[in-house]
């Protein structure tokens, strides 16, 4: 099962997530300090039956990536993830 991050800021260097399965929310948490602290946190809750996440940041899907991947390179996703969604809203404005 490939499932979804969805991250979006709540405050000022607050962030949330939920992880969703085909539009069905399985769970989240609220006020993480960084778009990484979020992918960490949402590939630790994952069961073994999922084997990739997409990462959706404000709505904007930045790549699909395997476990091994979110697990090993947090950082650089959560980079690739905030470059992509400012890259769009920039051409939307």
């Amino acid at each position: 099962m490939i499932v979804r991050f969805h991250i979006d800021p709540i405050e000022q260097g607050l962030y949330e997530y939920r992880v969703s399965y085909e539009g069905e929310a399985l769970y989240g948490d609220v006020g993480l300090g960084s778009l990484e602290e979020c992918i960490v946190a949402a590939t630790e809750g994952l069961g073994s039956d999922a084997v990739a996440a997409e990462v959706a940041y404000k709505d904007v899907i930045s790549g699909t990536y395997a476990l091994a991947s979110l697990a090993l390179m947090s950082a650089q996703i959560a980079d690739h993830a905030l470059q992509t969604t400012m890259a769009i809203e920039e051409v939307c404005q």
